[in-house]
């Protein structure tokens, strides 16, 4: 008999799984994480199983661990299935919760800033396509394995999935956390990790870093007015990578704090658990 279960990272909180006919006893799989829009899924399974979700192949470990990341809009049933390799096959379904969000309205924001002029415009796309290709990498190390933190503590001023009204016109909705820590204070890696972005001036984020922690799990830290790690570098979590400022498009002090698997936009609160105390 095969058996499934589920941890959520805030409190040990049972969640429904959907059986779906399973071939063979085996393999078996745990999942880790929140089940939520928003949230990572960290899947266990037996090393050298192959593992899909939705279809797509995901990567797996040498000891069997591998990532599934729900968008701020997933609904409805992540699909999984896992395959041994003596050819046994395991389907599951993983529902998704719906989730709600707020509204945000940012006023006083420099016009150049909300609606960019055409060479503004070019050089964000340029900025955006560094950031872009830093979230591609799949790194086989999963450096994610040793867990994460905040990277500062503070108020909380804008949330995941908010959407944003700036100087009263809609835009996107907010890829990740805002907290409003002192300027100055120091921010720290989130978990494992190699820097693979280090940029002292971009347009909207200002003093920017990006962490790549393994299987296409990045985190991005931006608004510093100092950086403290280098390109390639490798950290651990904890490793002081820069100090909260005000560079880029902002109101006030704050760290950006972001989230990713590949494209997928996560939420850094449920990823990292409740801010300590």
């Amino acid at each position: 008999m095969m058996v499934w279960r589920c941890l959520m990272a805030l409190g040990l909180l049972a969640v429904t799984l959907l059986s779906a006919p399973l071939v063979r006893a085996e393999p078996i799989i745990q999942f880790g994480g929140t089940v939520s829009p928003g949230g990572l899924i960290i899947g266990t399974t037996g090393p050298g199983n192959s593992v899909s979700v939705d279809g797509q192949s995901v990567r797996v470990s040498s000891t069997g661990l591998f990532l599934m990341g729900l968008g701020r809009d997933a609904a409805g049933d992540l699909r999984i299935e896992v395959t041994a390799p003596d050819g046994a096959v395991a389907r599951q379904a993983v529902n998704i919760p719906q989730r709600d969000y707020d509204i945000q309205r940012i006023d006083g924001l420099p016009k150049k800033q909300v609606t960019p002029d055409p060479d503004t415009q070019q050089r964000i796309n340029r900025e955006n396509g560094l950031i872009k290709a830093a979230r591609r990498n799949d790194g086989d190390i999963a450096y994610f394995a040793n867990g994460f933190q905040w990277p500062v503590t503070g108020p909380i001023s804008g949330i995941f999935g908010s959407q944003r009204i700036l100087n009263g016109e809609p835009r996107s909705p907010h890829n990740g956390v805002d907290i409003a820590a002192p300027e100055g204070a120091t921010i720290v890696a989130m978990g494992d990790g190699v820097v693979t972005l280090v940029h002292d001036d971009m347009f909207y984020t200002g003093m920017t870093v990006m962490l790549d922690h393994g299987h296409g799990l990045t985190s991005v830290y931006v608004h510093m007015n100092d950086i403290l790690v280098t390109d390639g570098q490798r950290v651990t979590k904890g490793t002081p990578i820069g100090k909260v400022g005000h560079t880029g498009r902002v109101t006030g002090p704050h760290l950006h704090w972001g989230v990713t698997l590949f494209a997928t936009h996560l939420d850094p609160m449920l990823v990292a658990g409740p801010m300590p105390e």
